[in-house]
C-alpha cells in the first residue's frame, strides 16, 4: 500500500472512530436527559397525587383532578398507587404492581426511588400526612422519550455513514495534498543522473519539512557536483602528470639507443633519465600518502604524542630539506601545562601534513621568515604557520584543496599541487580544522585546530 492510500485509510479510520465515539456521547447524554425530564415530570404527578390523596374537601379533590386532567400534559399508560407504611420495613402491599423488592427498599431507606422496565417508569417517594407515612408511586411509559431517541439514533446512524463518505473524499484531498510536493520531488530526482547533476529542484518559498527536503538534496547534488568534478579533475591532472615523466623517459632511452654515442651524451641522458624517474617517484609516493588517508578522510589514530615534540621534529626535517631556511618555532605554554599538548594521532602522517605546510611557507616566500607558534588551553591546541611570501589570489582560495590545482602565480614553484590536499585530508582524518588565510603578495596565515573534545573522542574512539 502506498503512502497515499495509507493516509487516507488512516485519515478515515480516525474519522469512524471520532464519529462513533461522538454518537455514543451523544446518545447516552440523550438519553439522560430525556430521562431526567420524564422523571421530573413523575415527581410532579406523585405531588399531586399525594395532594389529592390527602385532601378532604370534595372541591379541592375535585379541583386538583381538573388540574391533572385538563393542565397537564396526559401519560401513556398512566398508574397511580398511594401504599401506607406500617413500620419501617412494611406496608400495604398492592398485588397489581410487580415490582422488584428492592425497588421498595430504597424507597424506605432514602425517600425515592425509580424503577424503568420496557421503556416503562416507575417513580417512588416517601409523604408523610400528620403521623403517617405513605408511599406514593406513579407510573407511565415515555413513549415521546422512546420516540426521540429512536429519531436521534436515525440521525446519528445516517449522519456519521454520511460522514464517513466524506472522509474518505477529504482524506483523499488530503492525501493528494501532502503526497504531491514529494511526487513532484520523486520526479524531479528520477530526471538527474551523473550526466546532469548541474539540475537542481525547485526552491520553494515556503518554510515547511518539504521545502527543507528540497534545500536538503539540493546541497546534496551541490556536494556531488563537486566531488564528481574534482575526481574528474583528479583523474586528468594525474594521468597528464605521471604520463609526462614517462613519456620523457621512454624518448631518451629510444635516442640514445638508435646509435652509439660518445660517454658526456650518456651521462646527460641519464641525468635526464634521473630527473624524470625521481619526479616519477616524487609524484607517485604524493599520490600513496594521499590514498592513504582514505577516501573520506578517516583514519584510525594510533599513537598518543606531544604535539611540541612533533613541531621540533617537523622543524628537523625542513633543516635536512631547505638548509638555509629562516623557520622559527614559538611555544606559547608554561610548563606545568605541558599535558595539554598530548594529541591521539598517526604521528607519521600527522607530521608530513604540517611539513607540507611549513615547506610550502618556506618554498613560497624564497626562504624568508616563517614563523610558527604553538598554544594550547584546556579547550584547544592551536598552531599558527605564518609567511610572507608571494601569498594566494582571492579566486584561487576556493580551489586550494583541489589535488593538483596551482595558481598563476604559483606555477613557477616546482610542485604538483598536492601537498595542501594531502595536509588537508590528514587534518580532518584527526578531527582538527585548516584554515588559510592569504593575500596576494604580502602572505599567508595558515591555523591549524584540534578541539579538545574532538580529541578525546578520537582517543575513546582508537
Amino acid at each position: 500500500m502506498d503512502i497515499r492510500k495509507k493516509i487516507t485509510v488512516t485519515y478515515v479510520a480516525l474519522s469512524c472512530f471520532s464519529t462513533l465515539l461522538l454518537s455514543v456521547i451523544v446518545f447516552v447524554l440523550f438519553r439522560e436527559n430525556n430521562r431526567y425530564h420524564f422523571l421530573k415530570r413523575l415527581d410532579d404527578r406523585s405531588k399531586i397525587v399525594a395532594s389529592i390523596h390527602f385532601q378532604y374537601d370534595p372541591e379541592k379533590i375535585k379541583y386538583y383532578s381538573n388540574l391533572k386532567k385538563n393542565g397537564l400534559e396526559e401519560l401513556i399508560e398512566e398508574e397511580e398507587y398511594v401504599l401506607k407504611i406500617n413500620s419501617a420495613n412494611s406496608f400495604d402491599y398492592n398485588t397489581k404492581l410487580n415490582l422488584p423488592n428492592e425497588f421498595y427498599s430504597n424507597i424506605l431507606k432514602t425517600g425515592k426511588d425509580y424503577f424503568e422496565v420496557n421503556s416503562k417508569y416507575y417513580l417512588g417517594q416517601v409523604f408523610t400526612e400528620g403521623n403517617q407515612k405513605y408511599i406514593v408511586i406513579v407510573g407511565a411509559r415515555d413513549r415521546r422519550g422512546k420516540t426521540t431517541t429512536v429519531y436521534i439514533v436515525k440521525i446519528l446512524f445516517f449522519g456519521g455513514i454520511g460522514f464517513i463518505v466524506l472522509a474518505f473524499f477529504l482524506g483523499r484531498f488530503l492525501a493528494k495534498r501532502v503526497i504531491n510536493p514529494v511526487a513532484r520531488i520523486t520526479n524531479e530526482v528520477k530526471r538527474i543522473s551523473a550526466s546532469n547533476l548541474h539540475n537542481r529542484l525547485p526552491e520553494l518559498k515556503n518554510s515547511d519539512e518539504i521545502s527543507d527536503l528540497t534545500a536538503t538534496f539540493n546541497n546534496m547534488l551541490d556536494r556531488l557536483e563537486t566531488s564528481f568534478e574534482i575526481q574528474a579533475n583528479f583523474i586528468n591532472n594525474a594521468s597528464h602528470e605521471l604520463k609526462t615523466p614517462i613519456t620523457t623517459i621512454i624518448a631518451e632511452a629510444e635516442i640514445m639507443l638508435l646509435k652509439e654515442r660518445p660517454v658526456p651524451e650518456y651521462v646527460q641522458s641519464l641525468e635526464n633519465i634521473y630527473s624524470q624517474a625521481s619526479r616519477l617517484g616524487n609524484l607517485t609516493e604524493s599520490l600513496l600518502k594521499l590514498t592513504q588517508t582514505g577516501y573520506d578522510g578517516k583514519k584510525q589514530v594510533l599513537d598518543i604524542a606531544r604535539i611540541d615534540e612533533l613541531l621540533m621534529d617537523v622543524k628537523s626535517d625542513i633543516d635536512k630539506l631547505f638548509p638555509n631556511n629562516r623557520v622559527s618555532v614559538k611555544l606559547n605554554f608554561a610548563p606545568q601545562d605541558s599535558n595539554l599538548l598530548l594529541i591521539p594521532c598517526n604521528k607519521p602522517l600527522l607530521e608530513l601534513a604540517i611539513n607540507n605546510i611549513i615547506a610550502n611557507g618556506v618554498k613560497y616566500s624564497d626562504n624568508n621568515e616563517v614563523f610558527v607558534s604553538l598554544s594550547a588551553n584546556q579547550d584547544q591546541i592551536k598552531i599558527s604557520i605564518n609567511d610572507i611570501g608571494i601569498g594566494i589570489p582571492p579566486e584561487d582560495i576556493p580551489h586550494l584543496y583541489e589535488p593538483f590545482f596551482r595558481g598563476k602565480i604559483a606555477a613557477k614553484y616546482i610542485g604538483y599541487g598536492l601537498g595542501l590536499p594531502l595536509a588537508m585530508k590528514i587534518i580532518r582524518m584527526h578531527d582538527g580544522e585548516l584554515q588559510v588565510q592569504s593575500e596576494e603578495n604580502k602572505g599567508t596565515i595558515v591555523t591549524i585546530v584540534f578541539k579538545k573534545s574532538n580529541i578525546k573522542n578520537s582517543n575513546v574512539e582508537s
